[in-house]
């Protein structure tokens, strides 16, 4: 069988290992092996890296244990804002949506904009008119509420302090992604968010910026990041791997380890990405407490882990 694989994240920073009960670490564990199963499911029957990352993320999306999609965090007025981006390495095109509301997977609206659209990113009202369109499924704002996403957003409504996602006392960034290499050696990479509980302004992340928090090119690999979107942004931190690989020479391993451990640090960048390249490699890599990560291969066995 030719060689496939896949990876996936639902965040760094992750809770103190105090703080996770077995109960809780199981549903993390079983909801990011979901998303392997969904993903690797399309790379099994030999359809395509980008069917198998938007199946993952959607997968992830529909959880309430990540942040975006259902799980999605409160903004400053109470509502929730999601970004999302895919990238196809096999011809470079991709889509991306930032500050949507309503829209059950934002993953999936970010390809409409790449294959139904002249453009790479849409926003706003725009994106959901664009949705409404496409005939995106949406839903009202009770889907997205979640009772301990609404008692960490109270903690600091009418305050200036943001938190980057479950609370500043655990220190997690809440993105999900995926990476994938299909049967026909083209691979992929998408990342979804619902940003920073309390932000303002319609702030935008990493995650919907091609090149900063999503990048795929079938020349070197496919990187979905996940940490401090403004650091993930001036690293220019996707394409940078890329970057090293095409132009410095550089294994994927030791591209992800310049990135996450040289590059991004002296810019506050906490977090970290997943990365697959054109052999099948896969490299998931940070430079905080932990991840919610995992990987399956060719050999079809799933792997999750969160703490280092």
């Amino acid at each position: 069988m030719s060689t496939i694989a896949l990876a996936v994240h639902g965040g760094a920073g992750t809770i103190a290992r105090e703080l996770m009960t077995p109960a809780r670490e199981k549903a993390y564990r079983d909801a990011l092996e979901l998303a392997l199963k969904r993903g690797h499911a399309v790379l099994k029957e030999g359809g395509t890296a980008l069917d198998a990352v938007e199946a993952a993320v959607r997968a992830l999306e529909d959880s309430p244990h990540f942040n975006a999609g259902k799980g999605s965090v409160f903004n400053a007025d109470g509502q929730h804002e999601m970004d999302a981006s895919l990238m196809n390495g096999s011809d470079l095109r991709a889509g991306a949506v930032a500050g949507v509301q309503n829209v059950k997977n934002p993953i999936s609206l970010a390809r409409r904009v790449m294959e139904k659209s002249s453009h790479v990113l849409i926003s706003g009202m725009g994106a959901f008119e664009f949705a409404h369109k496409q005939k995106i499924e949406l839903e009202d704002d009770q889907y997205f509420f979640d009772q301990f996403r609404y008692d960490q957003w109270k903690e600091t409504v009418g305050t200036d302090v943001y938190t980057l996602d479950h609370s500043d006392k655990e220190k997690k960034f809440g993105t999900v992604g995926a990476v994938a290499l299909d049967a026909h050696g083209h691979i992929a990479a998408a990342t979804s968010t619902g940003g920073m509980t309390n932000k303002k302004w319609q702030r935008i992340g990493d995650s919907p910026i091609i090149g900063a928090g999503t990048y795929a090119n079938d020349a070197t690999c496919a990187v979905s990041c996940t940490g401090h979107g403004e650091s993930f942004i001036r690293a220019v931190a996707a394409h940078d791997v890329h970057a090293l690989m095409a132009y410095k020479g550089l294994s994927l391993q030791e591209a992800v380890r310049v990135v996450v451990h040289e590059k991004l640090p002296p810019l506050d960048g906490d977090g970290g990405l997943i990365a697959v390249d054109r052999n099948g490699d896969i490299v998931l890599d940070f430079n905080c407490t932990g991840m919610y990560r995992g990987q399956v291969g060719t050999d079809g066995v799933f792997h999750t882990a969160i703490f280092r």
